[in-house]
């Protein structure tokens, strides 16, 4: 039990399941960030867009944010805050996304802090690569057309505009659109998470569809204890 008075800060490493090389990130989150929050603090920080059902599962029991069709929970997850589990150091618990494509999560407790004044913001502190395109069909076949547009299949286009001119480019312009995309699937822009978390602590919500990239490193003032 927490003392009276103290805010818990829970340092989080969320790995997407089933994917090689890892999609992870390092979150700072507060105690008092209920399920709802969290389950908009993962939407935001792994890059996914909320557009399919979701649920928590932490001590054997499911929690969810429901959506229109989905299937309902027997807690309201706006009630319900991260600090009622009492979770500690290196427990584990699992966040799924989109019932077809199963991704899941595993969400690892690395640190538990406690202080007078609650984490005013959620915070990215480290990240790798973005998560899958959600029309990918699932984690197998994410791993199987991310091996298909690959570099090598980038030097096949190359030698093909090499061998027959640059006017077979138009040929090629939809291959160079899906390679770019899953090329940049490495990439994981971690200031532009923390902008939309930001932005997400403050009430705004259209945290979604923000493209701008912020300067400022949120997470240096705070978790210099970390």
């Amino acid at each position: 039990m927490l003392e009276p008075g103290t805010a818990a800060t829970y340092q989080l490493h969320v790995s997407l399941i089933g994917v090689s090389p890892m999609i992870w990130r390092r979150l700072l989150v507060s105690g008092d960030s209920t399920l709802a929050d969290l389950h908009y603090i993962l939407q935001i920080a792994m890059g996914w867009s909320d557009d399919h059902l979701n649920r928590f599962t932490i001590h054997g029991k499911d929690y969810g944010v429901y959506h229109p069709g989905g299937i309902c929970f027997s807690d309201d997850p706006s009630q319900v805050r991260l600090a009622d589990f009492q979770l500690r150091e290196r427990e584990k618990f699992f966040y799924e996304y989109n019932f077809n494509a199963r991704w899941r999560h595993q969400i690892r407790v690395e640190a538990v802090a406690h202080s007078e004044h609650p984490l005013p913001t959620p915070v990215c502190l480290a990240g790798k690569r973005a998560v899958p395109p959600e029309d990918c069909g699932g984690p197998d076949a994410f791993l199987a057309k991310r091996q298909h547009y690959s570099v090598g299949y980038g030097l096949e286009i190359v030698e093909d505009i090499r061998y027959n001119g640059p006017e077979v480019v138009g040929d090629h312009l939809e291959e160079i659109c899906l390679l770019v995309r899953w090329l940049s699937l490495e990439k994981f822009a971690r200031k532009a998470v923390n902008c939309r978390l930001r932005q997400y602590a403050t009430g705004d919500r259209d945290w979604l569809f923000v493209e701008e990239i912020e300067n400022a490193d949120p997470s240096s003032a705070y978790f210099g204890q970390w």
